[in-house]
């Protein structure tokens, strides 16, 4: 098949490239040559501004465009009008992040998303993310009402992930030493490995699925306990997990989601990490074991500079102060 990427060279996109190559597609790169611009020598690049430049791929044709990188829906609308005629199955990148309550457990495809009082609002807040994601599924269904695919994947992790939020606790947990851990230690924890994720994309159109798909897993019950034990277990860590109440990290400020990656039960997020993904398992979403992908992203880590600034967790500073508030009391 041949297979347009808008995007490719980051973090998804540049293992959607992999599977993409590894099962024999020919792939063609849309994007502005700003990121990663040493990768895939040897594939088609066309380099443009997909807000303005789409006439760059006049003259080509694709079996199927996945766009990953789709945050507006001025600017996904005009990407699907001006590629109607040209590719025959459109992918769109989402998220979980559409949905409207993710207060409750079991959020499914069928659940409302959320809505926005100004659809030309084109700037990404923590409140305006999910609704433009909403509306860009739209335009893009609209475009391509019978021949649409929409993934909503929620936390993405692996090699090159550059959020550190899953990332974080390897790197916390392979320096050792007392580690602060959040409670409850049953809290359930979801994430998919990028690239489990690219291989089930490109199966996928292979089979030339459609319709909405949440994409995340793992397809059991994975708790905070289990996943931070299995990481010092793979690790060989020499690491005492201090756990600490909710209350506590409250008076004490501590994010969630960000001070605290993957922990997160503000009340009107409570569900996030038990979406329902039954739809994606009897669709062909496997996953390679919890083991390989920390292991990956553990080597990933190594190759980074010394001085790399972690974009999520704590300090070292900050967790100590916390472990001796919560140990002293004060």
């Amino acid at each position: 098949m041949k297979i347009l990427i808008i995007g490719g060279t980051r973090f998804l996109g540049r293992y959607l490239v992999e599977s993409a190559l590894n099962r024999n597609h020919e792939v063609t790169l849309f994007n502005r040559g700003q990121s990663n611009s040493d990768l895939y020598p040897d594939i088609e690049q066309i380099h443009g501004d997909r807000d303005g430049e789409l006439d760059k791929l006049n003259g080509h044709t694709w079996d199927a465009v996945i766009d990953t990188c789709g945050y507006y829906p001025r600017i996904v609308s005009a990407s699907a009008k001006f590629l109607s005629d040209k590719v025959k199955h459109y992918i769109f990148i989402s998220s979980i992040s559409v949905y409207a309550d993710l207060s409750k457990p079991g959020v499914n495809e069928n659940s409302p998303v959320g809505t926005m009082d100004d659809a030309t609002i084109e700037e990404i807040t923590e409140d305006s993310y999910g609704p433009l994601k909403a509306l860009c599924e739209q335009v893009v269904e609209k475009q391509f009402p019978d021949t649409n695919l929409v993934i909503r994947p929620g936390l993405i992790v692996g090699p090159h992930d550059l959020s550190d939020r899953f990332s974080y606790w390897i790197h916390r947990i392979n320096k050792g030493g007392k580690v602060l851990a959040p409670e409850p230690k049953d809290y359930n924890v979801q994430y998919i490995d990028v690239r489990d994720l690219s291989d089930w994309i490109i199966r996928m159109i292979e089979n030339k699925l459609i319709g909405t798909f949440n994409g995340i897993g793992p397809n059991h019950k994975l708790t905070m306990l289990d996943f931070l034990n299995k990481c010092r277990e793979i690790l060989n860590s020499e690491t005492e997990f201090v756990w600490v109440n909710q209350q506590f990290l409250e008076e004490n400020k501590v994010e969630n989601w960000t001070d605290l990656p993957i922990w997160i039960i503000e009340k009107k997020y409570a569900g996030m990490m038990l979406t329902s993904c039954a739809k994606a398992f009897t669709n062909g979403l496997i996953f390679r074991p919890l083991e390989d992908t920390i292991k990956d992203t553990f080597n990933y880590c190594q190759t980074r500079p010394k001085d790399y600034q972690w974009k999520a967790g704590l300090s070292a500073e900050r967790e100590a102060e916390l472990l001796n508030k919560w140990n002293t009391g004060k």
